[in-house]
This record gives C-alpha cells, sequence and structure tokens, in this order.
C-alpha cells in the first residue's frame, strides 16, 4: 500500500498553489456572459522537479453556470499505477485534498490546483491525478462530474515548469 505521510510541508506547498491559483484566476475570470466555457478538466502541471521533490501537483477548471448563487467545489485525489494488475488504485492515505470551494458558479469559469507530496515505496512510482467536481445551490448538490488529468491545458498559475501540463507523472528515488 502506498500512502502520503503527514508532511508539515504539505501545508505549505498547498498554501502556495492554491490561494495562487485561486487569485490569477479572480483577476482574469469573466462573467458567465462572455460566452460559453468548455467542460471541466484536469491536469497535472507539478511532476517531481527540483523545486519540488516528490511532487505531483494537479490543475483543474470547472464551467460556471451563470447563477450567482450556484457555488463550484472541487476535490483532488491521487491515483498510482499498479503494473501487476494493469490497474489504477486512489492512494489510501494522505492524497486527498478534501472538498474545494472556488467561488460562485456566475464566472465563465474557475480554477483551483492542490499539491501533493509523496514519498515512494520503490524505484518509482506512476501517478496521475483524479478530479472530482460538483455544483451546490441552496446547500444541494445540482451537478457532478469527474476528470482524470491529460495534457494539453496549460496554465503558468502554479505550474513548474511554466506552461507544464501532462496526464501522468513518473516520481523516482
Amino acid at each position: 500500500m502506498i500512502t502520503a505521510p503527514p508532511i508539515p510541508s504539505l501545508r505549505r506547498i498547498r498554501a502556495v498553489i492554491t490561494p495562487l491559483a485561486l487569485g490569477a484566476l479572480l483577476l482574469a475570470a469573466p462573467s458567465a456572459g462572455a460566452g460559453p466555457a468548455r467542460g471541466p478538466w484536469a491536469t497535472v502541471n507539478v511532476c517531481d522537479t527540483e523545486r519540488n521533490p516528490d511532487t505531483i501537483g494537479i490543475r483543474a477548471s470547472m464551467p460556471g453556470t451563470g447563477r450567482a448563487r450556484e457555488r463550484m467545489e472541487m476535490r483532488f485525489r491521487v491515483q498510482f499505477f499498479v503494473p501487476s494488475s494493469g490497474r489504477w488504485r486512489t492512494i489510501s492515505r494522505g492524497a486527498d485534498s478534501g472538498w474545494v470551494a472556488v467561488g460562485s458558479a456566475r464566472f465563465r469559469a474557475r480554477q483551483a490546483g492542490h499539491s501533493f507530496r509523496l514519498t515512494p515505496s520503490g524505484t518509482e512510482i506512476r501517478l496521475r491525478g483524479e478530479v472530482n467536481f460538483r455544483w451546490r445551490r441552496d446547500g444541494r448538490v445540482v451537478r457532478r462530474a469527474r476528470r482524470l488529468t491529460a495534457a494539453g491545458h496549460p496554465s503558468s498559475a502554479g505550474a513548474d515548469p511554466a506552461g507544464y501540463s501532462v496526464a501522468e507523472c513518473v516520481i523516482r528515488v
């Protein structure tokens, strides 16, 4: 079993990426009347770099509905590949952000990100992100979506290096 240990620096990494991503989004987010938004997406934008060793960063975007009373939330999780079975499994502890509020659905789209620092067992671990999205109105979920990380969604907020966007991440020991 692979787990992500509770590391004090995880809070620091999360604090650097998530508010930065949200701040950049708030400055750049057009209103709902600006045209149709793309559907939800997720990407890996940090993968075991010199500045972020043993870290996977996941970034996601979700479209607004134009309704100011609706709130949008994302949940970031990390999955690892099991070569013997050819299947992906969710990391059981320490690699789940819980639900993160990303704001009002009146905006065309909202983005957020979350980073996880992991301790791989073995020589390397192949990872990807899973992001769950939900739209809430009056305390009830009115819509849900789920996306696995995919390449081709560059965003400068939090990416290492800038514009980095891949589907999977390999962390080597």
